[in-house]
């Protein structure tokens, strides 16, 4: 109950601090949010935002980038970490998606899954914000400030999510992601977080921390 307990006061804190928190990633349809979302693994959201109108621009569905070569990706998203091999997914993940799927994105878990670059994380970001679909997307944010916060002792993303998952009400996992984020970027960073400065500080164990500001 101690531990409930301390998940439904972070949750009211982050609700407070981060009302209409949404991903930062930008995107007019599931099939860019795909894209941007493969491109944003070991890469900020900043760098991805950068690169992708003019992707998105040359290759605006997944007919276009289906017949693109991965070199010819490349050059619209080398300020992007790991670029070679994310050009080679986008173009085999377009592919896919026209013969397996109409050129749509899938509103299936297993189905994106599958999917060329998209794994586990990805399935859940483009599922729920794409389509609704009640999922925690487990990146190195949510899964250093579970762990801060004493939510989970885990680091594998997939145990962190199963974690999270049963001490949040499910309507609220979405919301739980994407606040999550933006703490971690604004306030609890990995090496020296605003501790001082945190709404949580009541509630935080801070589990790990050994200095703050």
């Amino acid at each position: 109950m101690k531990l409930r307990r301390r998940a439904a006061d972070i949750l009211t804190g982050l609700e407070a601090e981060y009302p209409d928190a949404r991903t930062e990633l930008e995107y007019r349809n599931p099939f860019e949010l795909l894209v941007a979302t493969v491109l944003s693994a070991q890469a900020t959201d900043v760098s991805v935002n950068a690169a992708t109108p003019a992707l998105f621009a040359a290759y605006p569905g997944a007919l276009a980038l289906s017949r693109a070569t991965p070199e010819k990706v490349e050059k619209y998203i080398k300020s992007i970490g790991l670029y070679r091999g994310k050009a080679r997914n986008l173009v085999a993940l377009a592919g896919l998606l026209l013969e397996r799927h109409g050129g749509e994105v899938p509103n299936d878990f297993e189905a994106v899954v599958a999917l060329p670059g998209a794994g586990r994380k990805t399935a859940n970001v483009v599922l729920s914000n794409a389509y609704g679909f009640p999922a925690i997307a487990v990146d190195t944010h949510v899964g250093r400030l579970a762990r801060r916060l004493g939510l989970s002792e885990q680091t594998n993303p997939d145990k962190v999510e199963t974690d999270l998952q049963r001490l949040f009400p499910r309507e609220r996992w979405v919301f739980l992601h994407h606040a999550l984020i933006l703490h971690g970027r604004r306030v609890c960073n990995a090496r020296k977080p605003l501790c001082s400065a945190c709404m949580l500080q009541g509630v935080c164990p801070r589990v790990g921390v050994l200095s703050s500001a």
